[in-house]
């Protein structure tokens, strides 16, 4: 795996943001490919002057969003036999397939916001959503709203811990815990204001 990984560092290297953008493409297609690793490495050559914040952000945007559409096309048209059947020569896991439909399941088309934050489900969530045809229009929406936030801050950890950007593998969960956290406590002061401006 280690060659693998590295493999995909030398794409990046070599293409930049066109690589970015197609590995955040494939990881959002549910091949399994960690997005720290695409975006703590993109984080890296910002930080070695190799690229530019704002270029890493679209490129890694664009794929994510691309990904996601194709994702979501599969699990609608080919429905969740069709993924069962054939995902297995695209590493897909049933089990992370039912993972990402047990959040569905149970959240509805706001588990596509939230899960873009989160390890494993964040990948496949597109899957169940083109299985129960949600509004395409509200799929882009919470697609893009729930991508920002994540792609930027990898991008920064990625600048922030410069040479050291390989911890990202180690600390991604604890990164997209701390992504949900503030996003809900901004969620919460938002609604808390929105409440008393009323009263």
């Amino acid at each position: 795996m280690e060659q693998v990984y590295q493999s995909f560092l030398d794409f990046i290297a070599v293409y930049g943001y066109f690589a970015v953008a197609l590995l955040m493409a494939m990881e959002n297609a549910c091949i399994p490919i960690p997005s720290e690793l695409i975006l703590g490495f993109a984080g890296y050559l910002v930080f070695a002057d190799q690229m530019t914040f704002t270029g890493a952000m679209i490129a890694g945007m664009i794929g994510g969003m691309v990904g996601s559409i194709f994702a979501y096309l599969v699990g609608s048209y080919g429905g969740r036999k069709f993924v069962d059947k054939y995902g297995k020569y695209f590493l897909i896991k049933k089990s992370h397939v039912d993972l990402a439909q047990r959040w569905f399941d149970k959240y509805g088309i706001r588990a596509v916001f939230f899960s873009r934050m989160l390890p494993v489900v964040r990948t496949f969530i597109s899957l169940p959503a083109g299985f129960a045809r949600v509004n395409f229009k509200a799929f882009l929406f919470y697609t893009f709203a729930g991508s920002l936030p994540w792609t930027a801050l990898i991008l920064y950890l990625g600048i922030l811990f410069g040479e050291n950007w390989k911890k990202l593998l180690e600390i991604g969960h604890e990164a997209s815990i701390i992504v949900v956290i503030a996003i809900l406590v901004v969620i919460a002061i938002y609604l808390y204001r929105r409440h008393k401006n009323k009263i």
